[in-house]
């Protein structure tokens, strides 16, 4: 039995090298990519036993996903399918005023029919959480279904269920977004939300405290989780507000930065620690995603407590 269970699509991410342009790359980078995926192998690095589940296309592709993440050390289940395809993206990166830009090629990809008595649910109910994202609805019709079932599947048999809001306005409007997650609010537990996803889709208004209590009550979920950028992250709970600055980071990479974050905030609370300190643990996580490219935490405890304790930026002998 696990203690977390994660679903969600996980892509295989293609970049060129440094700063090159798709347009002109010879080569590619090849890497395995996906929210729940990411949230998984981190909340694993930092003590959790996880399991990722989803439908992929019984191809050299989707087995790929498969080895790459299982030899991060966490558990997969899989529905294998023979027909749909392996989602992919692209990602070319770059400084000002160029930026990283994301181009998605996962239209029709397998997870995308995933449906859910196809899934064992007993791994779910048998966890003691049960995550996903945003992302994951925006995907498909079949996949909004999907998605709320799991969840309802999940908090029916009191596991806890916590969701990423993980907004991506490359898959649909705020108006979409707004009308499929705030009906799934009614199952989740712990929200996870970034303060300019709050304001641009639930047209909220506020400082991120204002923010964490209005949704809190609003919305009746146990624990409210807000990022904010540089200006780091705060909890709502038990109707008191917890807030963390963000630590010192030379950044190399920042995709992942927020499923490192979330991986290692879930961590932390299933193994005890109050909701302060498990902030502290996200937000040194998080710092160190960010020098670690690719999409996924590959850190430490020992790493993530010197972050917590103070140290790092020396040279380990």
């Amino acid at each position: 039995m696990s203690d977390l269970v994660t679903f969600g699509e996980t892509m295989l991410r293609l970049s060129p090298p440094t700063n090159e342009r798709i347009e002109a790359a010879r080569e590619f980078e090849v890497r395995a990519a996906g929210a729940e995926s990411n949230v998984a192998i981190a909340a694993e690095r930092l003590g959790a036993t996880a399991t990722w589940t989803s439908k992929l296309p019984d191809s050299p592709l989707g087995r790929r996903v498969v080895s790459e993440l299982e030899g991060y050390g966490i558990d997969t289940d899989v529905i294998w399918s023979e027909e749909g395809r392996q989602g992919t993206y692209y990602l070319e990166h770059a400084g000002k005023p160029r930026g990283t830009n994301v181009i998605y090629d996962r239209a029709d990809a397998a997870v995308t029919t995933a449906k859910p008595e196809e899934f064992d649910l007993k791994l779910i109910q048998n966890a003691r959480v049960c995550f996903t994202s945003g992302i994951t609805p925006a995907l498909s019709p079949t996949l909004r279904e999907t998605t709320g079932k799991l969840l309802q599947a999940a908090q029916k048999a009191e596991t806890t269920t916590a969701f990423d809001f993980n907004y991506r306005a490359k898959l649909w409007t705020p108006e979409e977004a707004r009308e499929t997650l705030t009906r799934l609010f009614q199952v989740i537990d712990v929200l996870i939300i970034k303060t300019a996803d709050a304001q641009t889709v639930l047209g909220f208004e506020g400082d991120p405290r204002q923010l964490a209590h209005k949704l809190g009550s609003q919305f009746d979920f146990r624990t409210v989780v807000v990022t904010c950028g540089e200006q780091g992250a705060l909890v709502w709970h038990d109707n008191v507000v917890h807030d963390q600055d963000i630590y010192e980071t030379d950044t190399v990479d920042p995709i992942g930065t927020g499923d490192a974050f979330t991986g290692a905030f879930i961590a932390r609370r299933l193994s005890g620690d109050d909701v302060a300190r498990a902030l502290e643990y996200a937000a040194a996580t998080a710092a160190l995603k960010r020098t670690i490219p690719g999409d996924i935490a590959l850190v430490t405890k020992d790493e993530v407590d010197d972050v917590v304790a103070g140290g790092g930026a020396g040279i380990s002998r």
